[in-house]
């Protein structure tokens, strides 16, 4: 199919060309019209919060989005005349920016610190929590100007809106960061790797347009598969890394069959039917690995996974149709803006030989491979032994947020005067009638015990809707909001004081709610899917490489390998971002978590992507030893060949996914390293210590198969031309079906 593909953007290339800039322009153009509609609160959480959220969401009754504005003084306590003043300032500054529905003064709640030197202006905005981010921007104006008329005092706002505007904005900064620093990264190890402007600029540019179109087209699906903003930065993370990468593999082909001497048309085909091939099988790879996220169950990870998929088949369809009209068109310019430097650099030879690198790695790992096999995998083991001490959150605004941000400050500042949770547990109460004497007294008996229970504290808020027969009760939680301590109060409330309380009034319904049952409840049905999406991802892959190999010993490898590099990943974060090891030189510090969504994720998407490299070595390995070259020396040929090309892929990746480590938010800095760290280890330690040494104690046991499996299709992918001007007269044969990720050096020949 890639060969059909290249052959018909080859004639018409016009067509296929001007096809792609009118599908890119149309799905921009579209996208932004319509505007994505992002994944709600009710779908976000499983468990009690989604049904919580339905409730109200059903009785039309809008969860109030509340801020915090905090006053106080280092010297003066809150009955101090200019302290009450500053609190009437907030009062009537907030209450004239229009976007506030209630304010309540600290002198009729009585939120005043027990050291009498902090107070508390508690705010509901307007709407729901869309309109209530897009408003919250001239509350915060109206705040800051009290604090400027105020400079002895502390006047600072917190709550879940300007947390989020803050984050929105960030998320957009750190998107125009992220594109600004890779793209330039990503076309400088291009023009090192060709030599050329025109030829390093194409994979560029054909990866920010299948972008652009990507985007487009998932803000037009939104409708039926919300998307986030998470999946938004996960589409530019993939999709600049992917993109590239399959371009280079294609362009990097083209140009090896016109410098071996072939003609522009037949270097074209032999490109569109070997690495067009190999491009193809790549993104089946990754979008069938990603397809597990749908299996979690969770509206993010469906969200993300169904980004990331979208991209990938428009980076392939873009590698597979626009790129070879293009190189059609440019013919011999696409040499143009060679730079002198870098071409003498390039040794005509490299692709063969592999270079001095690799022959001083793999020329002790040849000669030793039980001693390589031990030291490296020793190494990553060591690597990977800090993941058992992983701890997975939702990570906190403030452990999301750079140090010395302004809203960190001020929760800092609320939670010494304040101790306690940062935002109340809820319990929404449905009930048959909810003013019944019965449901007041159940009510009354949940806020007592809750204040008995020592594990939660007050104030105590109680809202009745009498209309629509619901009720919630906000009751703040002791801890920090994720740790074990609010944990245990979560689970004393749900399991404890709720049953005991409104749950004995028949027909009532009382789930549990808020930012720490959130957490608790994501992870518990993300920790329950995990069995279920690392099985169908690594049975995915064993699958393939039987399949493409036919060798239980290869697949096996392959799934171990990559088992290996992924714990590693996993090591490293958790040394970095939970214990701090290191974390200052990306800008951070240890917040004692990783994200809780971050370690499947790179899983599923590990997998996807370092299966590409290893179908590739590996194919080159088992087409040596099919050749009649003895294993040691099929291993030595196979790594050296593919080092190039793999590498160049390898450098780009990392790169892109670097940049993202040095962004602001913390869950994107834990995964653009996690990923840097699984492929640099994948093309570094696994492809040239323990790939070739373990290939190289199984010898011959590398290519067996049971009998019982003979049932296996016998893949075959055709073959391309004989290099042009070759020295040897050569015969060739049918295709071996172990070469079924061929990237277009895949040939069974005899010499």
């Amino acid at each position: 199919m890639a060969a059909a593909m290249g052959a018909w953007s080859a004639r018409h290339r016009k067509t296929a060309v001007f096809g792609w800039l009118l599908f890119v322009v149309l799905t921009a153009a579209l996208g932004g019209t319509h505007g994505n509609s992002k994944v709600t609160d009710s779908e976000r959480m499983p468990g009690q919060v989604s049904r919580a959220a339905r409730i109200l969401d059903e009785a039309g009754l809008k969860n109030p989005v509340g801020e915090t504005v905090l006053v106080q003084s280092a010297t003066r306590g809150a009955d101090d005349p200019d302290f009450r003043a500053a609190v009437g300032q907030v009062v009537t500054a907030v209450n004239g920016t229009g976007k506030t529905a209630e304010v309540r003064s600290p002198y009729d709640t009585g939120a005043v610190s027990a050291d009498g030197r902090s107070a508390l202006v508690l705010l509901t905005l307007k709407g729901d929590r869309e309109e209530a981010v897009a408003g919250v921007g001239s509350v915060m104006d109206a705040v800051a100007d009290v604090q400027r008329r105020h400079p002895d005092l502390t006047v600072v706002e917190l709550g879940d809106a300007s947390s989020a505007k803050w984050m929105q904005d960030q998320f957009k900064n750190d998107f125009a960061r992220a594109e600004w620093t890779a793209v330039p990264l990503a076309l400088g190890i291009l023009l090192i790797a060709f030599g050329a402007l025109v030829a390093a600029v194409l994979p560029v540019v054909l990866a920010l347009t299948a972008f652009v179109a990507a985007g487009g087209l998932v803000a037009l699906s939104s409708g039926l598969l919300h998307t986030s903003d998470n999946a938004s930065s996960v589409m530019l993370l993939v999709g600049l890394a992917v993109g590239v990468d399959y371009c280079l593999f294609y362009l990097r082909r083209e140009r090896e069959e016109r410098a071996a001497g072939r003609d522009a048309a037949t270097a074209l085909a032999v490109a569109a039917a070997t690495s067009g091939r190999a491009v193809l099988v790549s993104g089946v790879t990754v979008v069938v690995a990603m397809a597990g996220m749908f299996l979690t169950g969770l509206a993010d990870f469906r969200a993300m996974g169904y980004a990331t998929i979208v991209v990938v088949v428009t980076a392939v369809l873009g590698s597979l149709t626009v790129l070879p009209a293009l190189l059609s068109m440019l013919g011999d310019r696409v040499e143009k803006g060679r730079v002198p430097f870098l071409a003498r650099l390039r040794r005509p030879d490299a692709a063969d030989t592999g270079g001095r690198f690799w022959n001083a790695v793999l020329t002790p790992v040849l000669r030793r491979p039980l001693a390589a096999t031990l030291l490296a995998g020793a190494a990553l083991l060591g690597l990977a032994a800090p993941m058992l001490t992983m701890h997975t959150a939702n990570l906190t605004f403030q452990q999301q947020l750079p140090a010395g941000n302004a809203l960190v400050a001020a929760s800092q500042k609320i939670e010494a005067a304040f101790p306690g949770s940062p935002g109340p547990a809820t319990v929404v109460i449905k009930a048959r009638d909810i003013s019944s004497p019965a449901m007041t007294a159940a009510i009354a008996d949940l806020k007592a015990r809750a204040l008995a229970s020592g594990r939660m504290h007050g104030p105590v808020e109680v809202a009745v809707h009498a209309d629509e027969n619901i009720a919630t009760v906000d009751i703040p939680l002791n801890g920090t909001g994720n740790d074990a301590t609010s944990n245990d109060a979560l689970r004393t409330l749900r399991e404890e004081l709720v049953p005991a309380t409104v749950l004995t009034v028949p027909g009532t319904e009382a789930p549990v709610t808020g930012n720490t049952a959130g957490s608790h409840d994501f992870n518990s049905r993300m920790t329950g899917s995990m069995p279920l999406v690392f099985g169908f991802v690594v049975a995915f892959a064993f699958l393939l490489m039987l399949t493409s190999f036919r060798s239980l010993a290869v697949a096996l490898t392959a799934v171990a390998l990559n088992l290996l590099s992924v714990g590693a990943a996993y090591g490293v974060l958790t040394l970095v971002f939970q214990h701090g090891v290191g974390a200052s030189l990306l800008g951070t510090a240890g917040v004692g978590a990783v994200e809780s969504w971050v370690p499947l994720f790179l899983f599923v998407i590990l997998f996807g992507l370092s299966m590409d490299y290893h179908v590739f070595v590996v194919s080159r390995i088992k087409e040596g030893h099919d050749h009649g070259l003895p294993t040691r020396a099929a291993i030595a040929h196979g790594i050296r060949s593919t080092a190039g090309v793999v590498t160049s892929a390898a450098v780009i990746m990392v790169a892109v996914f670097a940049v993202f480590g040095t962004l602001s938010m913390q869950v994107m800095k834990q995964m653009g390293v996690g990923l840097a760290v699984a492929v640099l280890i994948d093309a570094t330690v696994i492809r040239a210590v323990l790939l070739p040494s373990v290939m190289t104690l199984l010898d011959e046991r590398n290519w067996y198969l049971p009998r019982w499996l003979n049932w296996l299709p016998d893949l075959s992918h055709g073959e391309p031309l004989p290099p042009a001007g070759a020295e040897r007269a050569v015969r060739e044969q049918p295709a071996d079906p172990a070469d079924s990720a061929d990237t277009g050096r895949h040939r069974r020949v005899e010499v």
